[in-house]
Protein backbone atom coordinates (compact mmCIF):
# COMPACT_ATOMS: atom_id res chain seq x y z
CA UNK A 1 0.00 0.00 0.00
CA UNK A 2 2.81 2.28 0.88
CA UNK A 3 4.50 1.28 -2.41
CA UNK A 4 1.38 2.51 -4.16
CA UNK A 5 0.97 5.67 -2.07
CA UNK A 6 5.02 6.42 -3.69
CA UNK A 7 3.76 6.39 -7.23
CA UNK A 8 0.36 8.27 -6.48
CA UNK A 9 2.80 11.00 -5.17
CA UNK A 10 5.15 10.76 -8.20
CA UNK A 11 2.50 11.24 -10.81
CA UNK A 12 2.24 15.27 -12.01
CA UNK A 13 -0.90 16.69 -10.56
CA UNK A 14 -1.58 17.78 -14.16
CA UNK A 15 -2.68 13.60 -15.13
CA UNK A 16 -5.09 13.80 -11.90
CA UNK A 17 -6.67 17.00 -13.32
CA UNK A 18 -6.72 15.17 -16.64
CA UNK A 19 -8.62 11.91 -14.91
CA UNK A 20 -11.18 14.51 -14.12
CA UNK A 21 -12.35 15.15 -17.37
CA UNK A 22 -12.21 11.72 -18.45
CA UNK A 23 -14.76 11.16 -15.80
CA UNK A 24 -16.61 14.09 -16.75
CA UNK A 25 -17.21 12.87 -20.02
CA UNK A 26 -18.42 9.59 -18.54
CA UNK A 27 -20.81 11.34 -16.75
CA UNK A 28 -22.20 13.11 -19.12
CA UNK A 29 -22.77 10.01 -21.41
CA UNK A 30 -24.27 8.80 -18.12
CA UNK A 31 -27.24 11.87 -18.24
CA UNK A 32 -28.70 9.81 -21.34
CA UNK A 33 -28.07 6.13 -19.57
CA UNK A 34 -30.03 7.16 -16.22
CA UNK A 35 -32.98 8.97 -17.98
CA UNK A 36 -33.83 5.49 -19.05
CA UNK A 37 -33.03 3.41 -16.46
CA UNK A 38 -35.08 5.87 -13.59
CA UNK A 39 -37.60 5.02 -16.01
CA UNK A 40 -37.98 1.32 -14.86
CA UNK A 41 -36.48 1.70 -11.32
CA UNK A 42 -37.46 4.42 -8.80
CA UNK A 43 -34.62 6.76 -7.34
CA UNK A 44 -33.80 5.49 -4.23
CA UNK A 45 -33.56 1.55 -5.29
CA UNK A 46 -31.82 2.74 -8.58
CA UNK A 47 -28.95 4.60 -6.64
CA UNK A 48 -29.06 1.78 -3.80
CA UNK A 49 -28.59 -0.80 -6.03
CA UNK A 50 -25.99 0.72 -8.31
CA UNK A 51 -23.70 1.76 -5.29
CA UNK A 52 -24.35 -1.86 -3.57
CA UNK A 53 -23.30 -3.43 -6.76
CA UNK A 54 -19.81 -1.06 -7.28
CA UNK A 55 -19.31 -1.48 -3.86
CA UNK A 56 -18.96 -5.14 -4.34
CA UNK A 57 -16.83 -4.77 -6.71
CA UNK A 58 -14.30 -2.54 -5.52
CA UNK A 59 -14.62 -4.52 -2.37
CA UNK A 60 -13.31 -7.74 -4.18
CA UNK A 61 -10.71 -5.12 -6.03
CA UNK A 62 -9.21 -3.66 -3.14
CA UNK A 63 -10.13 -6.36 -0.47
CA UNK A 64 -6.33 -6.70 0.54
CA UNK A 65 -6.27 -2.81 1.31
CA UNK A 66 -9.79 -2.76 3.78
CA UNK A 67 -8.31 -5.53 5.43
CA UNK A 68 -4.83 -3.93 6.39
CA UNK A 69 -7.08 -0.52 6.99
CA UNK A 70 -9.54 -2.64 9.76
CA UNK A 71 -6.73 -5.16 10.98
CA UNK A 72 -5.38 -1.88 12.79
CA UNK A 73 -5.98 0.81 15.24
CA UNK A 74 -7.29 2.93 12.27
CA UNK A 75 -10.19 0.33 12.41
CA UNK A 76 -12.89 2.98 13.55
CA UNK A 77 -11.47 5.70 12.55
CA UNK A 78 -11.94 4.26 8.23
CA UNK A 79 -15.50 3.02 9.34
CA UNK A 80 -16.85 6.67 10.71
CA UNK A 81 -15.06 8.59 7.43
CA UNK A 82 -16.83 5.64 5.23
CA UNK A 83 -20.37 6.64 6.55
CA UNK A 84 -19.74 10.24 6.44
CA UNK A 85 -19.07 10.31 3.13
CA UNK A 86 -21.31 7.13 2.07
CA UNK A 87 -24.48 8.96 3.47
CA UNK A 88 -23.07 12.55 1.86
CA UNK A 89 -22.71 10.78 -1.64
CA UNK A 90 -26.50 8.98 -1.13
CA UNK A 91 -28.19 12.16 -0.68
CA UNK A 92 -26.57 14.08 -2.90
CA UNK A 93 -27.42 11.82 -5.71
CA UNK A 94 -31.31 11.68 -4.24
CA UNK A 95 -31.97 15.02 -3.61
CA UNK A 96 -30.73 15.66 -6.55
CA UNK A 97 -32.97 13.45 -8.50
CA UNK A 98 -35.88 14.76 -6.27
CA UNK A 99 -35.04 18.70 -7.72
CA UNK A 100 -35.37 16.69 -10.92
CA UNK A 101 -38.69 15.70 -10.37
CA UNK A 102 -39.71 19.16 -9.80
CA UNK A 103 -37.64 21.12 -12.21
CA UNK A 104 -36.57 21.49 -15.87
CA UNK A 105 -33.70 19.36 -16.87
CA UNK A 106 -31.89 22.58 -17.92
CA UNK A 107 -32.47 24.07 -14.58
CA UNK A 108 -31.27 21.25 -12.13
CA UNK A 109 -28.00 20.80 -14.04
CA UNK A 110 -27.51 24.72 -13.90
CA UNK A 111 -28.36 24.48 -10.19
CA UNK A 112 -26.38 21.60 -9.21
CA UNK A 113 -22.94 22.99 -11.00
CA UNK A 114 -23.42 25.90 -8.30
CA UNK A 115 -20.85 23.26 -6.04
CA UNK A 116 -18.44 24.90 -7.89
CA UNK A 117 -18.50 27.99 -6.50
CA UNK A 118 -19.80 26.42 -3.11
CA UNK A 119 -16.67 24.82 -2.71
CA UNK A 120 -14.33 27.10 -1.65
CA UNK A 121 -16.23 28.17 0.75
CA UNK A 122 -17.00 24.81 2.05
CA UNK A 123 -12.80 24.24 2.00
CA UNK A 124 -12.53 27.10 4.47
CA UNK A 125 -15.68 26.09 7.02
CA UNK A 126 -13.74 22.82 6.97
CA UNK A 127 -10.62 22.71 6.35
CA UNK A 128 -9.66 26.52 7.29
CA UNK A 129 -7.67 27.10 3.59
CA UNK A 130 -8.85 29.90 2.14
CA UNK A 131 -9.73 30.39 -1.20
CA UNK A 132 -7.65 32.66 -4.04
CA UNK A 133 -9.62 35.35 -4.91
CA UNK A 134 -8.56 33.79 -8.75
CA UNK A 135 -10.74 30.38 -7.51
CA UNK A 136 -13.66 32.75 -6.79
CA UNK A 137 -13.25 34.51 -10.07
CA UNK A 138 -13.26 31.66 -12.37
CA UNK A 139 -15.88 29.78 -10.61
CA UNK A 140 -18.36 32.28 -10.83
CA UNK A 141 -17.17 32.32 -14.49
CA UNK A 142 -17.74 28.83 -14.47
CA UNK A 143 -21.40 28.61 -13.27
CA UNK A 144 -22.30 31.70 -15.93
CA UNK A 145 -20.74 28.74 -18.61
CA UNK A 146 -22.57 26.34 -17.15
CA UNK A 147 -25.71 28.89 -17.45
CA UNK A 148 -25.18 29.33 -21.50
CA UNK A 149 -24.86 25.62 -21.89
CA UNK A 150 -27.45 23.87 -19.63
CA UNK A 151 -30.53 26.63 -19.49
CA UNK A 152 -33.37 27.12 -21.63
CA UNK A 153 -35.86 29.77 -22.11
CA UNK A 154 -35.48 33.20 -21.00
CA UNK A 155 -34.59 34.44 -17.46
CA UNK A 156 -37.87 34.73 -16.12
CA UNK A 157 -38.21 31.38 -16.03
CA UNK A 158 -35.58 30.97 -13.41
CA UNK A 159 -38.18 31.47 -10.39
CA UNK A 160 -37.61 29.71 -7.76
CA UNK A 161 -39.50 26.63 -6.85
CA UNK A 162 -39.56 23.26 -4.72
CA UNK A 163 -37.65 21.58 -7.17
CA UNK A 164 -34.80 24.37 -7.51
CA UNK A 165 -34.95 24.20 -3.76
CA UNK A 166 -33.94 21.34 -3.60
CA UNK A 167 -31.40 21.11 -6.72
CA UNK A 168 -29.57 23.64 -4.16
CA UNK A 169 -29.61 21.36 -1.51
CA UNK A 170 -28.06 18.84 -3.47
CA UNK A 171 -25.14 21.27 -4.87
CA UNK A 172 -24.23 21.89 -1.43
CA UNK A 173 -24.32 18.46 -0.59
CA UNK A 174 -21.90 17.70 -3.38
CA UNK A 175 -19.86 20.51 -2.62
CA UNK A 176 -19.36 19.19 1.21
CA UNK A 177 -18.97 15.49 0.07
CA UNK A 178 -16.15 16.92 -2.44
CA UNK A 179 -14.56 18.97 0.20
CA UNK A 180 -14.63 15.35 3.02
CA UNK A 181 -13.07 13.30 0.31
CA UNK A 182 -10.23 15.78 0.20
CA UNK A 183 -9.84 16.56 3.95
CA UNK A 184 -10.17 12.85 4.84
CA UNK A 185 -7.97 11.65 1.67
CA UNK A 186 -5.06 13.55 4.02
CA UNK A 187 -4.59 10.47 6.22
CA UNK A 188 -6.59 7.60 4.92
CA UNK A 189 -6.80 5.30 2.01
CA UNK A 190 -9.15 7.11 -0.48
CA UNK A 191 -9.67 3.57 -2.30
CA UNK A 192 -10.39 2.23 0.94
CA UNK A 193 -12.89 5.44 1.83
CA UNK A 194 -14.54 5.02 -1.64
CA UNK A 195 -15.22 1.28 -0.84
CA UNK A 196 -17.07 2.16 1.89
CA UNK A 197 -18.77 5.14 0.35
CA UNK A 198 -20.39 3.14 -1.86
CA UNK A 199 -21.54 -0.06 0.35
CA UNK A 200 -22.82 2.96 3.14
CA UNK A 201 -24.66 4.72 0.06
CA UNK A 202 -26.29 1.35 -0.88
CA UNK A 203 -27.53 0.45 1.91
CA UNK A 204 -29.52 3.74 2.66
CA UNK A 205 -30.71 3.52 -1.04
CA UNK A 206 -32.20 0.03 -0.74
CA UNK A 207 -33.03 0.91 2.76
CA UNK A 208 -35.41 3.70 2.02
CA UNK A 209 -36.89 2.20 -0.73
CA UNK A 210 -37.71 -0.92 0.83
CA UNK A 211 -39.95 1.86 3.21
CA UNK A 212 -41.25 3.94 0.24
CA UNK A 213 -40.84 2.76 -2.97
CA UNK A 214 -41.60 -0.26 -5.25
CA UNK A 215 -39.89 -2.63 -7.27
CA UNK A 216 -40.89 -3.11 -10.53
CA UNK A 217 -41.99 -6.02 -12.55
CA UNK A 218 -39.93 -8.57 -13.81
CA UNK A 219 -40.51 -8.08 -17.13
CA UNK A 220 -39.69 -4.14 -17.27
CA UNK A 221 -35.98 -5.50 -16.03
CA UNK A 222 -34.89 -5.73 -20.38
CA UNK A 223 -31.85 -6.42 -21.57
CA UNK A 224 -31.48 -3.05 -22.55
CA UNK A 225 -32.25 -1.92 -18.54
CA UNK A 226 -29.36 -4.54 -17.27
CA UNK A 227 -27.04 -2.56 -20.20
CA UNK A 228 -27.78 0.58 -18.96
CA UNK A 229 -26.96 -0.40 -15.31
CA UNK A 230 -24.28 -2.11 -16.16
CA UNK A 231 -22.64 1.12 -17.41
CA UNK A 232 -23.77 3.22 -14.39
CA UNK A 233 -22.24 0.38 -12.04
CA UNK A 234 -18.73 -0.11 -14.05
CA UNK A 235 -17.81 3.28 -16.17
CA UNK A 236 -20.06 6.05 -13.95
CA UNK A 237 -19.18 4.80 -10.92
CA UNK A 238 -16.48 2.70 -10.51
CA UNK A 239 -14.47 4.09 -13.38
CA UNK A 240 -15.81 7.42 -12.99
CA UNK A 241 -16.44 8.09 -8.69
CA UNK A 242 -13.04 5.88 -8.37
CA UNK A 243 -10.71 8.52 -10.45
CA UNK A 244 -12.83 11.53 -8.66
CA UNK A 245 -11.99 10.10 -5.23
CA UNK A 246 -8.31 9.39 -6.17
CA UNK A 247 -7.68 12.73 -7.95
CA UNK A 248 -9.28 14.95 -5.27
CA UNK A 249 -6.53 13.78 -2.95
CA UNK A 250 -3.88 15.21 -5.50
CA UNK A 251 -5.77 18.67 -6.91
CA UNK A 252 -7.16 21.49 -4.70
CA UNK A 253 -11.01 21.19 -4.38
CA UNK A 254 -11.60 24.46 -5.38
CA UNK A 255 -9.56 23.71 -8.50
CA UNK A 256 -11.13 20.13 -8.92
CA UNK A 257 -14.34 21.46 -9.05
CA UNK A 258 -13.89 23.54 -11.83
CA UNK A 259 -12.96 20.42 -13.83
CA UNK A 260 -15.87 18.44 -12.80
CA UNK A 261 -18.02 21.46 -13.69
CA UNK A 262 -17.48 20.29 -17.22
CA UNK A 263 -19.85 17.58 -16.77
CA UNK A 264 -22.62 19.32 -18.32
CA UNK A 265 -20.25 20.73 -21.02
CA UNK A 266 -19.96 16.75 -22.24
CA UNK A 267 -23.84 16.24 -21.32
CA UNK A 268 -24.73 18.54 -24.04
CA UNK A 269 -22.52 16.96 -26.24
CA UNK A 270 -23.87 13.69 -25.94
CA UNK A 271 -26.98 15.18 -26.70
CA UNK A 272 -25.91 16.39 -29.80
CA UNK A 273 -24.41 13.50 -31.17
CA UNK A 274 -26.86 10.62 -29.79
CA UNK A 275 -30.23 12.92 -30.36
CA UNK A 276 -29.27 15.64 -32.84
CA UNK A 277 -29.28 18.64 -30.47
CA UNK A 278 -28.05 21.83 -32.73
CA UNK A 279 -24.92 23.75 -31.16
CA UNK A 280 -26.17 27.75 -31.26
CA UNK A 281 -23.74 30.78 -30.37
CA UNK A 282 -25.14 30.07 -26.99
CA UNK A 283 -23.62 26.61 -26.72
CA UNK A 284 -20.68 28.16 -27.78
CA UNK A 285 -20.69 31.29 -25.40
CA UNK A 286 -20.71 28.72 -22.57
CA UNK A 287 -18.06 26.23 -23.62
CA UNK A 288 -15.96 29.34 -24.01
CA UNK A 289 -16.82 30.72 -20.80
CA UNK A 290 -15.86 27.57 -18.82
CA UNK A 291 -12.84 27.11 -21.00
CA UNK A 292 -11.59 30.50 -19.79
CA UNK A 293 -12.88 29.62 -16.25
CA UNK A 294 -10.41 26.70 -16.10
CA UNK A 295 -7.57 29.01 -17.81
CA UNK A 296 -7.66 31.81 -15.04
CA UNK A 297 -7.94 29.18 -12.38
CA UNK A 298 -4.64 27.20 -13.66
CA UNK A 299 -2.75 30.43 -14.75
CA UNK A 300 -3.31 33.19 -12.55
CA UNK A 301 -2.70 31.51 -9.11
CA UNK A 302 0.96 30.58 -10.48
CA UNK A 303 1.60 33.72 -12.16
CA UNK A 304 1.33 35.52 -9.28
CA UNK A 305 3.13 32.99 -7.24
CA UNK A 306 5.83 33.19 -9.62
CA UNK A 307 6.12 37.71 -9.19
CA UNK A 308 5.59 37.23 -5.08
CA UNK A 309 8.43 39.17 -3.51
CA UNK A 310 8.28 36.29 -1.08
CA UNK A 311 11.12 33.94 -1.26
CA UNK A 312 9.65 30.44 -2.68
CA UNK A 313 10.55 27.34 -0.61
CA UNK A 314 12.75 24.67 -2.59
CA UNK A 315 11.80 21.44 -2.08
CA UNK A 316 10.28 19.84 1.01
CA UNK A 317 11.52 16.85 2.88
CA UNK A 318 9.98 14.72 5.27
CA UNK A 319 11.86 16.96 7.99
CA UNK A 320 10.00 19.74 6.77
CA UNK A 321 9.91 22.58 4.45
CA UNK A 322 13.66 23.96 3.12
CA UNK A 323 14.16 27.28 2.06
CA UNK A 324 16.01 28.39 -0.77
CA UNK A 325 19.69 29.51 -0.93
CA UNK A 326 18.07 32.67 -1.95
CA UNK A 327 16.31 32.86 1.10
CA UNK A 328 18.30 31.98 3.35
CA UNK A 329 20.55 35.07 1.60
CA UNK A 330 18.03 37.61 1.72
CA UNK A 331 16.72 36.72 5.84
CA UNK A 332 20.96 36.84 6.28
CA UNK A 333 21.05 39.01 9.20
CA UNK A 334 17.45 38.82 10.37
CA UNK A 335 15.98 37.37 13.29
CA UNK A 336 14.26 33.86 13.33
CA UNK A 337 10.64 35.58 14.28
CA UNK A 338 10.89 37.28 9.98
CA UNK A 339 11.80 33.08 8.89
CA UNK A 340 8.66 32.21 10.65
CA UNK A 341 6.31 35.32 9.09
CA UNK A 342 8.02 33.83 5.18
CA UNK A 343 6.87 30.59 6.40
CA UNK A 344 4.17 30.95 7.28
CA UNK A 345 3.43 33.35 4.00
CA UNK A 346 4.76 30.59 1.83
CA UNK A 347 2.61 27.77 3.46
CA UNK A 348 -0.50 30.38 3.44
CA UNK A 349 0.37 31.20 -0.29
CA UNK A 350 1.09 27.54 -1.90
CA UNK A 351 -1.85 25.80 -0.49
CA UNK A 352 -3.99 25.57 -3.94
CA UNK A 353 -1.29 24.73 -5.96
CA UNK A 354 0.41 21.59 -3.46
CA UNK A 355 -3.34 20.40 -3.14
CA UNK A 356 -3.81 17.87 0.15
CA UNK A 357 -0.68 15.72 -0.64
Amino acid sequence: MKNLAGIQDRIPTGVYKLLLVVATIIWGLSFVVMKDAVDVLQPAYLIGFRFLATGAILLALFFRRLRIAFSHETAKDYLVKGIILGVLCYLAFWVQTIGLDHTTPGKNAFLTATYCVIVPFAWWVIARKRPTAFNLVAAVMAVAGIGLVSLTGSLSELSMGFGDAMTLVSALLFAVHIVYVSKFSETNDVLVLTTLQFIVGGVCGVAYGACFETLPPAESLTPAFWMNMAYLVVFASCVALVIQNVALAHVPPAQASLFLSLESVFGVLFSVLLYGEEIGLRLVGGFALIFIAIVVSETFPLKRRADDDVPAVALETPGGPVVSLEAAVALDGRDAGDLAAVESTQEEASWSKSGTT
